[in-house]
């Protein structure tokens, strides 16, 4: 088990929210890195060097203590959707979303501090870093422009990736996905719990109940590591290894 204490690389409140339901004590510090794309850069490349890079920036801080970072971005036709700069780039990117199916990306990053035996990826010898990559098919519902617009005057959509919040209670845009919920919504919990066992630190491994936890609606992985199925709504029935659940939209 780790006895270092635990820093969460984010100043995001629902990276916190989220991390909080491993049950495991962390303090959060913001990691102020760019977020461009680089040259030749898959998105998929792209959030795990992020991840990597606001890992290593917060462990300059906290040199002792094992790190968790993460990124996330959109991807729609091939194109990186990133946080929008203004309500009319939120409303324009919501819009070209709006009925149509898209990527989630994240990446998440532990350091630890400890020499590697073995690692994935080490840092100049001073600790090892391991990488998990989740990816996430989200299809967006028909919302009308009247809802789009209420919302982006929200402000909601300025810090988020494609300009949305799955968990959103009012505006709810998504209809389904086929992948990790958590992930979604900004940190892969199944994928992070999974890159902490390499590192000594076991978690409660419980993934419906954290995504419950943080909707409140009924969400589904089936598997240890496999994807999974959401749709917001009530359990019907299942389907292979999916739960089935009615269309209604989320609250």
């Amino acid at each position: 088990m780790i006895s270092e204490r635990v820093v969460l690389a984010s100043a995001s409140p629902r990276r916190r929210q989220l991390f909080s339901l491993l049950e495991v004590p962390f303090i959060a510090t913001a990691a102020d890195v760019g977020e461009e794309i680089e040259e030749g850069e898959s998105p998929q490349e792209m959030v795990c060097r992020l991840s990597r890079a606001k890992a290593r920036m917060v462990a300059l801080s906290y040199p002792e203590s094992l790190i968790v970072a993460a990124d996330t971005t959109v991807v729609f036709n091939g194109e990186v959707l990133g946080k929008p700069a203004d309500e009319a780039e939120a409303l324009a990117m919501l819009r070209r979303l709006r009925g149509r199916e898209h990527t989630v990306l994240s990446g998440v990053t532990v350091y630890h501090p400890a020499p590697p035996l073995s690692p994935p990826q080490s840092w100049g010898g001073l600790g090892q870093a391991i990488t998990e990559l989740a990816e996430s098919a989200v299809w967006m519902r028909a919302y009308t422009d009247g809802e789009v617009a209420r919302y982006a005057a929200t402000g909601d959509p300025l810090d988020k990736a494609g300009a949305y919040a799955i968990q959103h209670p009012n505006f709810s845009p998504v209809e389904r996905i086929e992948g990790c919920y958590a992930s979604v919504m900004g940190l892969p919990l199944c994928h992070l719990a999974r890159a902490l066992a390499q590192v000594g630190l076991m978690v409660p491994w419980m993934c419906p109940r954290y995504a419950r936890a943080s909707q409140g609606t009924a969400v589904w992985w089936p598997g240890r590591f496999g994807k999974g199925y959401y749709e917001a709504g009530e359990i019907t029935g299942t389907r292979g290894n999916s739960v089935e659940l009615a269309g209604t939209r989320g609250s």
